[in-house]
């Protein structure tokens, strides 16, 4: 079996508890070798549509063949399936809860079976709660170094992959319609707007009251004062200079963004 991938984690485990250690734990039970980096384990509790993106956003920065183990699950125990994908970076292992469906959006599913043969978990009775020890952690470790995906369990549709969908982008000839996708933790509010859409055109954003500047860099705009800009991600988002503007504009994740062209 080859033994030179990489093991991508990402929870909502933080890191005051053992569980993200224990995690490590067993994946070094099975190949003591492999190279686990850890994407983030600070993802909100059980925000689904945060780990999405957070993968989304991720996967594109590691080499081929790396396999993610993402546990943000709020089903665990219930009868939600565990699940493995192949798709063409890699494999996806976690709960099938719709946390894949960004990256599957944009790389679709090869294949993908359901997790359930239990002589490659860490225990074959698994807790009710921590199904990132007792089965994903040790699933991926297998996978990365070289077993094959339908060792794991049978195969499923993959049009029955649960998916999380976001609001659509709707499209004008001056103006775009979307949605705020994630917070980071500097308060910065992400949209599903794509830079690609905006093109030379000059944008703001009409929002509680008040009119938003599309500009390229913070220092545009004076300390305090907020605007909107290509994030490294791609993306539109929306920042203050200099301060938080999740706290200062009162938005939360899913809801609708206006984009106007001047």
């Amino acid at each position: 079996m080859s033994k030179n991938k990489i093991v991508a984690l990402l929870t909502d485990f933080g890191l005051q508890d053992v569980y993200v250690g224990v995690m490590k734990g067993a994946i070094a039970k099975i190949n003591p070798q492999l190279q686990v980096i850890d994407l983030t384990h600070e993802i909100p509790p059980q925000d689904l549509i945060a780990a999405r993106f957070a993968l989304l956003n991720a996967y594109r920065y590691f080499p081929e063949n790396t396999v993610y183990v993402a546990v943000v699950d709020p089903g665990v125990g219930s009868d939600r399936r565990g699940i493995a994908i192949q798709f063409p970076h890699g494999w996806l292992v976690g709960p099938d809860n719709g946390i894949f469906s960004g990256i599957l959006d944009v790389s679709p599913a090869i294949k993908a079976v359901e997790l359930n043969n239990s002589q490659y978990w860490l225990i074959p009775n698994p807790s009710n709660t921590f199904h990132g020890r007792d089965i994903f952690a040790t699933v991926g470790a297998y996978l990365a170094q070289g077993l094959s995906l339908e060792s794991l369990g049978k195969t499923i549709a993959l049009e029955s992959l649960a998916t999380l969908s976001l609001t659509e982008l709707r499209v004008g000839e001056t103006s775009i319609a979307g949605c705020i996708q994630y917070c980071d933790r500097f308060g910065n509010l992400v949209t599903n707007i794509p830079a690609d859409l905006l093109g030379g055109q000059n944008w703001q954003i009409e929002i509680s009251g008040q009119n938003i500047p599309v500009v390229k860099t913070y220092s545009d705009v004076a300390i305090a004062k907020p605007l909107a800009l290509v994030g490294s991600h791609g993306y539109l988002e929306i920042a203050v200079n200099g301060g938080n503007a999740q706290q200062d504009l009162q938005l939360k994740v899913g809801e609708i963004i206006l984009l106007l062209s001047e």
